[in-house]
């Protein structure tokens, strides 16, 4: 397995996770349940442990994909950027569950707005969630870019141009 390979495998873990972890707490919340709380937390976790894995391999996996055919070098800048901006709020919310689950451990009474705080980022994780997932694939995946005129196939359709 390449670095190429490995990101693939990873990087779909804290997109999906965020996703996952956000729902558990809303349904936490609808049916006033710190456990189902609790356990999103957990979830925010793993998330964000798997987005540091995620992040990490994306040096390895830009030299292998860097000079396939059709591979914009502004699409992966594009998607580095997102990627920036997911990890950085990702780690937040991974030290706001840690925080928060330090804090329901101890019984502090506060631990509510540690719950409230893991909502509203998660919240805005899983919307540029959206965004990073949607900008890696279109580095390959000619058929998800909103322009697809950066890959034209010639007449036989047997080779790219650039």
């Amino acid at each position: 397995m390449n670095d190429a390979h490995f990101h693939l495998v990873v990087n779909h873990l804290p997109i999906v996770g965020v996703l996952i972890g956000f729902l558990v707490l809303l349904s936490g919340y609808i049916i006033k349940s710190s456990q189902v709380k609790t356990t999103a937390l957990g979830i925010f976790i793993f998330s964000t442990l798997t987005a540091i894995a995620a992040y990490y391999t994306v040096g390895g996996a830009e030299k292998i994909v860097e000079n396939l055919p059709g591979v914009s070098e502004t699409l992966i800048h594009k998607h580095e950027e997102l990627a920036d901006i997911f990890f950085t709020m990702m780690l937040i919310l991974g030290s706001a569950s840690l925080l928060t689950l330090f804090f329901k451990s101890k019984k502090f009474v506060f631990v509510k707005y540690g719950y409230a705080l893991v909502l509203l980022i998660s919240i805005g994780c899983v919307v540029i969630s959206t965004y990073v997932g949607t900008s890696g694939g279109e580095i390959t995946h000619i058929e998800i870019r909103n322009d697809t005129s950066v890959i034209k196939l010639d007449s036989n359709h047997d080779s790219l141009d650039n």
